[in-house]
């Protein structure tokens, strides 16, 4: 029982993902609605972020506990879907039919989850990306419109033609073949782990000064080390 309960901790925190995602996708229909001091979008960047947080967890249960499973692989990639696909262009659709009064256009944001979803499978299937990606992870691009749809929200919206692009430019950065560097830290030695100490200097000092913008030019910062520190494939 005790074995059984083990292997399925790693599934559990997985599950709990995949729970903030749906509910963060509940929220991003209500994003303009005030919920105590919060608005509608502020939960959904919350439960994202949760939803982050249980997706590191798990990962880090299956090796504490040498509880690795097919199954949990599957779960994973569903679950990730959800929360850093789904969720993240529920949230912009809705931000964009906020903002420019229900205009179809709204509708090209659903290609984060659609992107994502191939992005998702051909992880699924390459045995390469053990210690790099192929492409900008999902996680990462969902943190990314976190810091936009913030950016929108206190500066305004940049129109149609301009969300239009950045949709289409981060949905192709997670198909494309680039290789991108693992943020997963095997061990805190500085020369081997530079470039994960400045992204996360990067991320806290855009942070204070940009406000949750700032999230959006630490995943700029992120690709451009990416694409300069590495041949593309």
């Amino acid at each position: 029982m005790f074995k059984k309960i083990k292997a399925n901790i790693p599934n559990t925190i997985t599950c709990l993902n995949l729970l903030a995602g749906c509910v963060a996708c509940i929220f991003a229909f209500h994003s303009q609605e005030m919920y105590g001091t919060l608005k509608g979008y502020e939960i959904v960047f919350m439960l994202i972020g949760v939803a982050a947080i249980f997706d590191f967890c798990d990962g880090a249960a299956a090796r504490l506990l040498h509880a690795y499973s097919n199954l949990g692989k599957e779960l994973d990639s569903l679950a990730d879907l959800i929360s850093f696909g789904v969720a993240p262009a529920m949230l912009m659709y809705n931000t964009m039919t906020y903002h420019n009064g229900g205009e179809i256009t709204a509708f090209a944001a659903l290609a984060i989850a659609i992107f994502g979803a191939i992005r998702l499978a051909r992880f699924n299937v390459d045995d390469r990306q053990t210690e790099t990606f192929i492409g900008l992870p999902i996680p990462a691009n969902a943190i990314f419109w976190i810091g936009a749809c913030a950016l929108i929200n206190d500066y305004g919206y940049p129109g149609d033609g301009a969300m239009i692009a950045a949709l289409a430019v981060m949905s192709l950065f997670m198909v494309a073949p680039i290789k991108m560097y693992s943020l997963k830290f095997h061990d805190f030695a500085i020369r081997e782990n530079y470039k994960r100490y400045l992204i996360i200097i990067s991320a806290i000092l855009f942070v204070i000064f940009c406000g949750v913008s700032g999230l959006s030019w630490t995943i700029f910062l992120y690709i451009l080390l990416s694409i300069f520190s590495r041949k593309n494939i």
